[in-house]
């Protein structure tokens, strides 16, 4: 079932999720439901909280090639909860978007490597060590969790300006 993606600035995306302790029917709902929303928005992750559930759940499905036809079958989907931070390290800026802030894209400087320890849907601890564009997407999607949208990393002045077209657009 495709849900409603909240958008910014709606006060939840402000929330710091709570860990997931049942990995039940529920999750297994929920983590389905997210997949569905991402590819009919035309995501690549989505954090439970941009579907108004703050668990520590989050998805990511990087698309097989760079196209517009590029698949996103949902075995390919990792399903990362209660995600950890063991290693971060490097430094690297990426373009990125947000299902929760539609249109608008900005460099943002984050850690070129992360190693992270999660859970599957089933509560099987799982590791990944990467340093390419899945290192970029987990960070960014566990700043949802934390209560953080990714404008928030940009400069002062990039984000005034961001204040002032996004402000436009809402009249």
């Amino acid at each position: 079932m495709v849900r409603d993606i909240v958008i910014y600035p709606d006060k939840r995306l402000k929330l710091i999720s709570k860990e997931v302790t049942s990995f039940d029917k529920e999750l297994h709902s929920l983590l389905d439901d997210m997949y569905d929303t991402m590819i009919a928005k035309k995501g690549v992750g989505l954090a439970a909280i941009q579907v108004g559930v703050d668990k520590r759940a989050l998805i990511i499905n990087i698309p097989t090639e760079d196209s517009d036809d590029a698949e996103q079958p949902k075995e390919n989907t990792l399903e990362i909860i209660n995600p950890i931070f063991i290693e971060k390290d490097g430094s690297c800026k990426y373009q990125e978007g947000c299902l929760s802030v539609p249109g608008i894209y900005e460099d943002v400087e984050r850690a070129k490597h992360v190693k992270i320890e999660y859970h599957d849907r089933h509560g099987n601890l799982n590791t990944i060590d990467n340093d390419e564009f899945l290192a970029i997407a987990i960070q960014h999607e566990v700043d949802h969790l934390d209560g953080k949208v990714f404008i928030e990393k940009l400069s002062y002045i990039k984000r005034k300006k961001f204040e002032k077209e996004w402000k436009k657009r809402d009249k």
